[in-house]
């Protein structure tokens, strides 16, 4: 009865499922070498007591950014051990997005018995700070995604964590390093962004096919069976992820061609093992962005500043946002109608996808509108350009 359940634990390829993950940290980063060094550069003084440092990094979706700092943490902390005590906390924003979950998230690391309620956030702050006076560590605190917390709540959490050792005796508490997809120092007031200064920031680009290539075959060694994977299917793997330059879509691809395998008892994959879905493989051509109308540029604007941030937008939301693309181009804004016309024609050429789901307030069922085979941050680029070309023009 149960002999479907026979190929789970089988290893006829998949032998390690650990560096399939997206969370899994190599020892060595594919092309990575120089942001490393980039990053070490920032933290030059931090085996001395008292002192702390900070970064930035930025990069698009599936160039590597947490797997950087975690790596540099982990690194870090091995290196500087019997010097200085560092202790790594990372927090992810888009899963705690507002300052009470960042600092109690925070303060639950540091100390599981840490109280869930009843402190205000300049109270859990001096509770971080006094634990790590006391057990004299050193906080190397990396805020991922940290966009979401700024353009929910602003900068003034980053102002109390920059300024925690004010007016004490004791400094350096922690060090600071903020990870995001786009550049945020413009959301930044002037106290935080001169903390940062103009050189500690460590942008990384989105990877070629050479690393792609290089990434699956380290991936795919550290997991498998050896011969399982030929050559040949990992370069048609990086070759389909090379149109977005995402890791995670080329570790995705290895991930399921070996499922396939597995799946018919076979120990090796084949190219037919390799089946990227539309959503993953598919990518927008720039011709077909500025061959939109206007109107259709500025839905499509209106949808990409959202969901660059977010996995979904309501239909609702989407269209005030349209409108407010439309006063900041001075054009004419069209009524429901027409901005629903052009959601379903961006939706034809595979801009976007739509599905109704549950409201996010009230009752009822509303339309959630999703990227697909777009890059949301690019393309807003883009389209900013060729719409504020066009206001120049007239």
């Amino acid at each position: 009865m149960a002999d479907y359940l026979d190929r789970i634990g089988a290893g006829k390829i998949l032998l390690d499922p650990n560096p399939l993950s997206f969370d899994w940290i190599p020892q060595e980063l594919v092309g990575r070498d120089e942001q490393l060094g980039d990053l070490a550069s920032m933290f030059l003084g931090i085996d001395a007591a008292q002192s702390s440092g900070c970064a930035i990094v930025t990069g698009p979706v599936g160039s590597g950014k947490t797997v950087l700092v975690r790596r540099f943490s982990e690194d870090l902390m091995r290196h500087l051990d019997g010097r200085r005590r560092i202790q790594p906390v990372h927090i992810n924003c888009r899963n705690h997005p507002t300052t009470s979950q960042v600092l109690q998230r925070i303060a639950h690391q540091l100390d599981h018995g840490h109280p869930e309620r009843g402190f205000s956030p300049g109270e859990i702050i001096q509770s971080i700070r006094r634990n790590l006076i006391s057990s004299e560590r050193h906080m190397l605190l990396v805020l991922d995604e940290v966009s979401v917390l700024l353009l929910r709540e602003g900068d003034d959490l980053l102002y109390q964590l920059l300024r925690i050792d004010e007016g004490r005796n004791e400094s350096g508490t922690l060090s600071l390093i903020l990870v995001s997809q786009e550049p945020i120092v413009h959301l930044f007031e002037a106290a935080v962004k001169s903390r940062f200064g103009q050189s500690n920031r460590v942008r990384l680009d989105s990877y070629d096919e050479k690393g792609l290539h290089a990434i699956v075959t380290q991936r795919s060694a550290a997991s498998c069976r050896p011969g399982s994977i030929p050559d040949e299917a990992l370069s048609r793997i990086s070759g389909y992820a090379a149109g977005t330059g995402d890791a995670r879509h080329a570790i995705e691809l290895l991930q399921s061609s070996i499922r396939r395998a597995e799946k018919e008892g076979r120990n090796e994959i084949t190219i037919e093992d390799i089946q990227p879905s539309t959503r993953l493989s598919a990518s927008i051509e720039p011709d077909m962005v500025d061959g939109l109308t206007d109107q259709q540029k500025m839905a499509l604007l209106a949808l990409c500043r959202r969901l660059r941030r977010a996995d979904t937008v309501t239909s609702g939301d989407a269209e005030k946002l349209y409108h407010v693309v439309c006063e900041e181009f001075d054009k004419e804004r069209r009524g429901h109608t027409s901005f629903w016309g052009y959601i379903k024609r961006l939706e034809e050429i595979g801009f976007v996808s739509t599905q109704t789901g549950n409201a996010l307030q009230g009752r009822g069922r509303t339309t959630l509108i999703r990227a697909m085979n777009i890059l949301p941050a690019t393309i807003e680029k883009r389209l900013e350009q060729e719409l504020n070309r066009d206001v120049k023009a007239n």
